[in-house]
């Protein structure tokens, strides 16, 4: 089998390269003992270069195009093998084809955050990532720094290469351009160019690389500082925060009221509660400077009530709830009440803060 397969590398007369990946850089035309013949056909297609090599030195090259191999058009190749009257029968030589074409949507970014010293808020640190492109633009500079002898020379042998030279290139840029983290995002384009040229100045001239496309997509933030900045553009946004708070406070009283002491006798002791804090933290958060106004005082809470009847105990009650008993007749102006602050029970029509729930008394005489 292995003499059959040598055999027809001996008998192809045609090299050429059908390349079926996206990020395939070199590849070398499989021959035996590398024996070419007088008169093969060479095809180049369009994307590619072939690259002769003869015992380790770097020949001819061969842009696209239908081409038949004699010495006419090998006079590197000529030169080194030491042809004088040309050559009939086969010769030895390794034969590479190089992809110029681009290789499209490769992916760069910081493996660990880079410090950053930010004009308004310190020492950060930042990630980034983005996207770039490839092409060969000098295929023996490409031969000799980076394939070598490697039959098959693929984009991700220098995906590591390619990262930390990015990276490097971001680090320097970013430390150059004085910009603000808040004012990256309005300059990614910019960021872009200048990455893309410093990073091209590097690979064209060491491996015979360009970069057609480097574009920056995205720099963040460490998440606890996202979420200060949120929080600081929140504040910005409310203004005068002594009324955020009153407002805040209103929206959660009901709740409040709804769980402090749980069912509904407990609500006006939730209430109670809700307006204290409110109070509290109100007083705690009034300016000291001079000239600033503390906030107004909120009403004291209305009490909440017991109430006795046939020797049993209902309560607390709320005002509301007090009005209800009244309008089912629970309560009566004879009805025994009592709250914190009164040293016995007493009638309700007595208690200053219920005789007004019953009416107004009759008129003299009547």
């Amino acid at each position: 089998m292995g003499l059959l397969k040598n055999l027809r590398h001996e008998l192809v007369d045609i090299i050429e390269w059908i390349d079926h990946t996206r990020d395939t850089l070199a590849w070398r035309f499989p021959r035996f003992r590398n024996e070419i013949k007088h008169g093969a056909r060479l095809i180049v297609r369009p994307g590619q270069v072939a690259v002769f090599v003869h015992r380790g030195k770097l020949a001819d090259v061969f842009e696209p195009g239908d081409h038949t191999l004699k010495t006419g058009n090998l006079p590197l190749l000529s030169t080194i093998a030491g042809w004088k009257h040309g050559f009939e029968s086969g010769f030895k030589s390794e034969v590479y084809f190089i992809n110029t074409r681009q290789i499209t949507e490769l992916k760069w970014g910081t493996p660990n955050p880079i410090m950053f010293r930010d004009p308004d808020f310190g020492p950060l640190r930042i990630r980034a990532f983005g996207i770039y492109s490839l092409k060969t633009a000098d295929p023996r500079r490409l031969m000799e720094e980076l394939v070598g002898t490697d039959e098959v020379f693929e984009v991700d042998e220098i995906f590591e290469l390619m990262r930390g030279m990015i990276n490097n290139a971001f680090a320097d840029i970013i430390g150059e351009s004085k910009l603000g983290a808040l004012d990256f995002a309005a300059n990614y384009q910019e960021l872009s160019d200048e990455l893309r040229q410093k990073v091209v100045e590097q690979v064209d001239d060491e491996y015979g690389l360009s970069i057609p496309v480097l574009k920056v997509l995205n720099i963040s933030l460490p998440e606890e500082v996202e979420e200060a900045l949120d929080v600081r553009n929140r504040m910005a946004v409310i203004g005068d925060m002594n009324r955020f708070y009153q407002y805040q406070m209103a929206q959660s009283l009901p709740e409040l009221a709804a769980n402090a002491g749980g069912g509904v006798a407990a609500s006006g002791m939730g209430l109670g509660l809700g307006i204290g804090m409110a109070g509290q933290m109100m007083n705690s958060m009034a300016p000291a400077a001079q000239g600033f106004l503390a906030p107004p005082a909120l009403p004291a809470a209305a009490p909440t009530f017991h109430i006795a009847n046939d020797g049993k105990t209902e309560g607390p009650l709320t005002m509301v709830q007090l009005q209800q008993a009244i309008t089912e007749g629970r309560l009566t102006k004879d009805t025994l009440v009592w709250t914190t602050g009164m040293e016995a029970w007493s009638p309700a029509g007595q208690v200053p803060h219920l005789s007004g729930a019953f009416g107004p008394p009759p008129l003299p005489g009547r």
